[in-house]
């Protein structure tokens, strides 16, 4: 875009457009005449084309004005639009945004979302739900919650929501630093130990059976069945001693400081997509845009901690 072109100059030529005469479009901006038939004069000179012509009958568009309105129209508009949001924004005392989230993404990525947030709006109240994806899923195609930050669930679960991908994660199987397990590759060496299993509506739940298909291995017998990072921290180095399979963003600090170890197990095919579930056809108030933006500069962050180790 050349910068010679300014807010000033869209704005007169929208006005004139939407006035037809060039007297009526000054009034509405507080110029005189001469100044805003001088300023569509700068932007036909910067543009190299003629955007309208003058007569009698006032002003009409040529070709090309027709399609620059269009342009102009939304830019002029946006911009409103977000000089409103910023208003919103200073002034956002007892609003509220609700998010959805899964335990993966609680523990990972949303605290630096929730940072970045109250750093550009501290007034907003942010109700934070955690649960599965089934539950949240329903929450929000209810209204009950703005969006919610998860993995992408199958078809039947997306139902009237839209996704946006912030970044990709598999499940690990985890256990305690001395369990007789930690030197396990394969998933049959575990069919005799007690399981901590994703339940059935778990995001993670397809992935794992698609993974107990691919192996020829049967699902665990001596299983619970629990999404919990709280219990299942808690259990997995506790007396019973179970494996536990998580997403890895769940146990991702544990594992770096080594109070869980993960087996060496190729979990390849259960890596998948986390991001932004909303409902469909549906415009975000400025402040959930916002909190969008946040997820989305803290996936960013996540993604480059992740290559600098």
């Amino acid at each position: 875009m050349d910068r010679r072109i300014k807010f000033r100059h869209l704005e007169a030529f929208v006005a004139i457009a939407r006035a037809n005469r060039l007297k009526r479009a000054a009034e509405q901006l507080n110029l005189t005449q001469p100044a805003i038939s001088k300023t569509l004069r700068d932007l036909e000179s910067i543009l190299g084309v003629t955007l309208m012509t003058r007569d009698r009958a006032g002003v009409r568009l040529t070709p090309e004005g027709q399609v620059f309105l269009q342009y102009a129209e939304q830019s002029t508009a946006a911009l409103r639009q977000g000089i409103s949001g910023i208003a919103s924004h200073s002034e956002a005392g007892g609003h509220v945004v609700k998010i959805g989230v899964l335990p993966s993404v609680a523990a990972q990525v949303l605290p630096a979302a929730i940072e970045m947030f109250r750093g550009a709006s501290p007034k907003t109240v942010l109700h934070v739900v955690e649960g599965s994806h089934g539950f949240l899923t329903d929450c929000l195609r209810a209204g009950d919650l703005d969006l919610v930050v998860g993995r992408l669930g199958d078809a039947a679960t997306m139902r009237g929501l839209s996704f946006t991908a912030l970044y990709a994660e598999r499940v690990v199987a985890v256990v305690a630093p001395d369990h007789p397990q930690r030197g396990a590759t394969r998933l049959e060496q575990l069919e005799g130990d007690l399981i901590i299993y994703p339940p059935e509506a778990s995001a993670i739940r397809p992935l794992m059976a698609r993974l107990m298909i691919s192996r020829g291995v049967p699902l665990f017998a001596d299983r619970i069945e629990c999404v919990s990072g709280a219990l299942g921290r808690a259990m997995t180095l506790g007396a019973l001693r179970p494996v536990w399979f998580i997403s890895r963003g769940v146990v991702a600090d544990d594992l770096d400081a080594g109070r869980l170890v993960a087996l060496d197990l190729d979990m390849g095919p259960t890596e998948g997509a986390v991001g932004i579930m909303a409902r469909s056809e549906e415009n975000p108030s400025p402040l959930v845009g916002l909190f969008r933006g946040a997820l989305s500069d803290a996936a960013k962050s996540l993604d480059s901690g992740r290559a600098g180790h």
